[in-house]
């Protein structure tokens, strides 16, 4: 029997509930199969399209299902659906290692066709071999890693170099804007400031006068008496709406807010727009200095200073 057709009916636990599997062709596994070169797996198997024979030499230990489904798929234009699945029908996923996948026997869904793989089975290293692959493939990786550490670094830096340019570029109306409103947010206040002042001077001037020359002190002691307990409720009263002391300075900057927020509203800044993008240009200029420490860059201190 060259052929089988069947039907496959899978009753997992993934798949409840649904009419039947999600294939309904089972191909014999030398449609597909898996040999070893020059210690990286060939995966060769047929295109449905063109109905050609293919192989495929992945890197087991970097990539993954999904990478080499998408390889395939780009082979050959035709293939709409590829699955891998387990024996007992669970679905791979697509962020599993080959070199984990080829472990055990599994199943290739290409569109509605099923093959069995069978991978070959490596033979075991030894303790002392495996610790030496370990210590290789780790001395591979800092190789790598000091070879390209550079270039990522200038990759890097050229990015937060464009996004704080870019951020900039967007704060400068915003920044000018600003300034004219705190420029009147600021006058406003000290008219205020001055105004408060040139009352206390006007009643205090108007006390002296009655006291002195139109009544007598007797006649004003309970006049003045009121005035001081009505500033004391005052304060008071201040500290019941704002839960705050009346200090000068911090009634200063309240009412400066206050003046700030109101004249913002007329003219269309916003406030929670300019604070997020001078967030994002503190955490961007923050990014930049520390890839630029000289640990990172691994460069003495006075090239890193030459460089800014």
């Amino acid at each position: 029997m060259s052929l089988l057709q069947v039907w496959l009916w899978k009753h997992t636990t993934a798949w409840s509930g649904q009419e039947g599997a999600p294939y309904n062709v089972l191909v014999p596994s030398d449609e597909v199969t898996v040999n070893y070169r020059h210690g990286l797996p060939v995966i060769t198997l047929t295109l449905p399209t063109r109905s050609e024979r293919c192989r495929f030499t992945v890197k087991p230990m970097m990539t993954t299902v999904g990478a080499f489904l998408r390889d395939v798929q780009r082979e050959d234009k035709g293939i709409e659906r590829m699955e891998v699945f387990a024996t007992d029908g669970t679905k791979v996923s697509d962020a599993i290692l080959m070199e984990v996948l080829l472990m055990n026997d599994f199943k290739l869904v290409i569109n509605n066709t099923a093959y069995n793989v069978s991978p070959p089975v490596k033979d075991k290293l030894s303790s002392e071999h495996a610790t030496e692959m370990e210590d290789i493939k780790s001395l591979v990786h800092r190789l790598f890693v000091a070879l390209h550490l550079e270039d990522h670094q200038i990759r890097k830096e050229r990015e937060l170099l464009q996004k704080l340019d870019n951020l900039k570029e967007e704060l400068l109306p915003l920044e000018q804007m600003k300034a004219r409103i705190m420029d009147s947010a600021n006058a406003k206040t000290s008219r205020l400031l001055w105004v408060g002042l040139a009352l206390m001077s006007t009643q205090g001037g108007a006390l002296a006068w009655l006291t002195w020359w139109v009544y007598s002190w007797d006649i004003m002691e309970p006049v003045t008496y009121f005035i001081t307990y009505g500033s004391a409720m005052a304060f008071y009263a201040y500290f019941v709406l704002t839960k705050q002391d009346y200090i000068y300075p911090d009634a200063k900057d309240r009412q400066f807010l206050h003046y700030f927020y109101r004249k913002s509203k007329r003219q269309h800044f916003n406030v929670e727009r300019y604070n997020k993008l001078k967030e994002d240009l503190a955490e961007a200029e923050e990014s930049l200095r520390r890839l630029r420490q000289p640990l990172h860059l691994r460069l003495p201190i006075q090239e890193i200073n030459d460089k800014d």
